[in-house]
């Protein structure tokens, strides 16, 4: 069913950018979930590395490319072609793939601007220079962004919520791993 997608490697910067949802028309376009309310590199990148989903129905095994033709927003979410889909049935035996893109194809983000897979792992530290925890997400509450922040305290692992706005975030240092936050440990 997946005859025209070929077995391929998957870079070693791919980062997962979302997911293929379901087939969208009978055309061979399918619906995707991305990862990102910014889904730019879904957008930048006409190269998609996928997986299976690690449940559910296999229609493929290891990773194939999938060569997109266009990708665009459509009412709120992600609808692509891909040269080796083109019809529904086809479409509809991706679902559930998980969509890679290389990071290297992503694009430039503007001074201030980060993507939160930048930003996962880095170390937040107060301007006492006291270690808050390390980022382990972000989530998107529609107004702003919030760094989730894991830390130990007397065994057990915790979190607290900082958000990600200019009024707390004093710099974020990508080659140190390391943002600067105006927080107490006790907020």
């Amino acid at each position: 069913m997946l005859t025209g997608l070929e077995p391929a490697e998957l870079p070693a910067d791919a980062i997962e950018v979302g997911r293929i949802a379901d087939a969208w028309g009978i055309k061979g376009w399918f619906k995707v979930l991305p990862h990102s309310a910014s889904p730019e590199a879904l957008f930048s990148s006409k190269r998609w590395y996928l997986q299976p989903s690690e449940r559910g129905a296999k229609t493929f095994s290891g990773t194939l490319l999938l060569r997109v033709r266009e990708a665009k927003e459509h009412s709120g979410t992600v609808v692509a072609s891909a040269h080796e889909v083109d019809d529904r049935n086809t479409a509809e035996a991706l679902k559930g793939a998980r969509i890679f893109v290389a990071r290297s194809s992503f694009p430039t983000p503007d001074n201030d601007e980060y993507y939160w897979v930048d930003l996962i792992g880095l170390e937040v530290v107060n301007r006492e220079g006291l270690s808050l925890g390390s980022v382990r997400e972000l989530l998107s509450t529609g107004p702003q962004t919030v760094l989730v922040v894991e830390y130990f305290e007397h065994g057990k692992v915790l979190e607290r919520m900082i958000p990600f706005v200019s009024a707390y975030v004093d710099s974020v240092d990508l080659a140190a791993r390391r943002i600067t936050v105006d927080w107490q440990p006790d907020y």
